[in-house]
């Protein structure tokens, strides 16, 4: 079963949980799955059209999931999901994940 590592910003929202066991195929149900889970997390990481927010980075064994097969990249029992939240500099401009 695939592992979703949380950030610390988004920990308040997973139940305090560092790690999450999600059963799915592709990265696109595991995070599903992740949302079941804990729902408040849903408006974090993904916009009102259902996409994840621009500044919301996946990785696949700390492989960037835009390059390999995006939300349809196959995941294998073991693999471990990182989400990682872009941070961005200057004043004010931290995107609202991390406020």
């Amino acid at each position: 079963m695939p592992q979703i590592q949380i950030p610390s910003p988004l920990r308040q929202y997973s139940g305090k949980q560092s790690t999450v066991d999600v059963a799915g195929d592709t990265v696109g149900e595991a995070l599903t799955g992740l949302i079941t889970q804990h729902p408040e997390l849903k408006r974090h990481l993904y916009n009102e059209d259902g996409k994840l927010r621009a500044f919301v980075n996946v990785y696949v064994n700390d492989e960037d999931m835009r390059y390999l097969q995006k939300e349809a990249t196959t995941l294998k029992d073991g693999d471990t999901i990182s989400i990682v939240p872009s941070i961005a500099g200057g004043r004010g401009s931290a995107p609202s994940i991390l406020r």
